[in-house]
């Protein structure tokens, strides 16, 4: 058993296909980028930090898990649109052309951290202003890194990936059974 510091459905049903048993837990963070700090450093530093707040929430700890996924185009970080303007914006910046999703999981134990981070690069076709509206109206960009949600209506906007399909999801499925197996070894 471990808990789950998400507020996200997609991870809580991607944790359920590793036949994971978990409770949830709260592990809300600033979630500020920090001046400096690489899109890399930053997805990390928020999965571990989500993870520890999870564990330190809990008066008798189980192992948690966090996790977080960032749209980086060049070397911009596209987090969640705050309006229409935001999210055109980041269809303009995605619109034609590659980008990188990066998702971090972390386990925090009595032990300490584990972590990994999985960057998966994904095209997209060239979006015409109407397609942009058409999605933005749809109401599905609004609480999804970068805007967009691959499992989604913008599933169609994707001509390819190259890297972990659930990664860009929100929770990569070998890599997080790959920790959990490293967990299990700990115990």
């Amino acid at each position: 058993m471990i808990a789950l510091a998400s507020a996200s459905p997609r991870r809580r049903e991607l944790l359920t296909q590793l036949q994971q048993d978990f409770v949830l837990v709260k592990g809300e963070i600033d979630e500020s980028l920090l001046e400096g700090e690489t899109a890399d450093q930053y997805v990390l530093r928020l999965a571990e930090q989500k993870a520890q707040a999870g564990y330190q929430s809990q008066q008798l700890p189980l192992p948690t898990l966090g996790a977080d996924t960032i749209v980086q185009v060049d070397e911009v970080v596209l987090g969640k649109p705050v309006d229409l303007a935001d999210f055109k914006r980041m269809m303009g910046l995605l619109s034609g052309r590659s980008h990188w999703v990066k998702t971090a999981v972390a386990i925090a134990t009595a032990q300490g951290m584990i972590s990994t981070t999985v960057a998966t690069k994904v095209w997209f076709k060239p979006l015409s202003e109407q397609e942009i509206l058409w999605y933005w109206n749809t109401g599905e960009p609004a609480d999804k890194a970068g805007g967009y949600g691959i499992q989604g209506l913008a599933g169609q906007f994707v001509q390819r990936i190259d890297g972990s399909y659930f990664a860009v999801v929100g929770l990569p499925l070998y890599e997080t059974a790959q920790l959990l197996q490293t967990l299990k070894d700990m115990q």
